[in-house]
């Protein structure tokens, strides 16, 4: 692990919060959560852990949120108007995540964790599960607006069927997760749900 050499004085406390969110990212997505301690973090970071306890009351909230920071970007949700085009895409994006970077096992590890840790349940739900729902539900309400999807849709609902196929598939593999899935998922559902 590279571990950070700081020079004197005080740094931002966004600086730092943002190395320490990169060092839990690369260090849960490199190691997984057997690896995963404060101490490392703290380490890579150059941060103290009294900092980290000070915005993360577990390792395994701190965990979640070093997850989030490294797949952000993966996870953004498009909005092109086209509401196939972009639930396909972020669908797609999302399978790819799952099963073809380490990603895929770290929220396996992080959603098994979550049954026993209460405080990594909850920033689960807070951090990482209500706010991506809430993409999802305003794309489609968009494109209801826009006369693509049923006003009667529950779009809860919808977030369920298409990312709930999703985890189920990577949590009980019985069935292939991958690219063609996704595609036949969201055009299944859409079938269902289109104006």
């Amino acid at each position: 692990m590279d571990v950070r050499r700081r020079g004197r004085g005080r740094r931002p406390a966004a600086e730092v919060r943002d190395d320490i969110l990169t060092a839990a990212g690369k260090l849960l997505i490199d190691e997984g959560m057997a690896a995963f301690t404060i101490e490392r973090v703290a380490l890579e970071a150059g941060a103290s852990k009294t900092t980290i306890y000070k915005w993360w009351r577990s390792k395994g909230a701190l965990a979640l949120d070093g997850y989030f920071h490294a797949v952000e970007s993966t996870l953004a949700f498009p909005d092109t108007g086209d509401i196939e085009a972009d639930l396909s895409s972020q669908v797609r994006a999302f399978v790819h995540l799952l099963t073809e970077t380490p990603a895929g096992r770290v929220i396996a590890e992080l959603a098994g964790q979550a049954q026993t840790d209460p405080d990594l349940a909850t920033a689960l739900r807070e951090r990482y599960t209500v706010p991506r729902r809430r993409l999802a539900v305003e794309v489609m309400e968009r494109a209801r607006s826009r006369g693509q999807l049923r006003g009667d849709v529950d779009f809860e609902v919808v977030v369920d069927q298409l990312w709930g196929a999703c985890y189920h598939r990577l949590l009980l593999p019985a069935e292939p997760l991958n690219d063609q899935f996704a595609v036949e998922l969201v055009r299944n559902v859409l079938r269902g749900i289109r104006a």
